[in-house]
């Protein structure tokens, strides 16, 4: 059973964590659009070869792959954030469920 302390507990979760939720949703997001920009720069400066030369060699700079070191740290954390409201909110719902079903039964009795 889910104590009314725990139900509290999560619904004090969800709204103290959202804003870092936020920003951490918006790290991700923007360095998934770095990465792009890294990448597209680091093309560019190779001259003199193909695009797909250039491209291979871009990926394998050590800017371009601290750019997705960078980007894989924030969707971890984003992922990381986002599960723990997930399970904030499961345990929210059992709660409902359990509370309904406790009182349809004690409208039986």
């Amino acid at each position: 059973m889910i104590s009314a302390d725990e139900v509290e507990r999560a619904v004090d979760y969800l709204r103290d964590s959202a804003p870092a939720d936020a920003q951490a949703r918006a790290n991700a997001i923007y360095l998934a659009e770095w990465t792009k920009s890294e990448r597209a720069r680091l093309t560019v400066a190779q001259t003199g070869m193909s695009n797909a030369a250039a491209r291979d060699i871009a990926e394998s700079h050590p800017e371009y792959l601290r750019a997705l070191g960078a980007y894989r740290s924030a969707v971890e954390e984003d992922c990381r954030r986002r599960f723990l409201r997930e399970a904030a909110t499961a345990k929210l719902e059992c709660w409902r469920t359990a509370e309904s079903t406790r009182r349809s039964l004690g409208a039986l009795a």
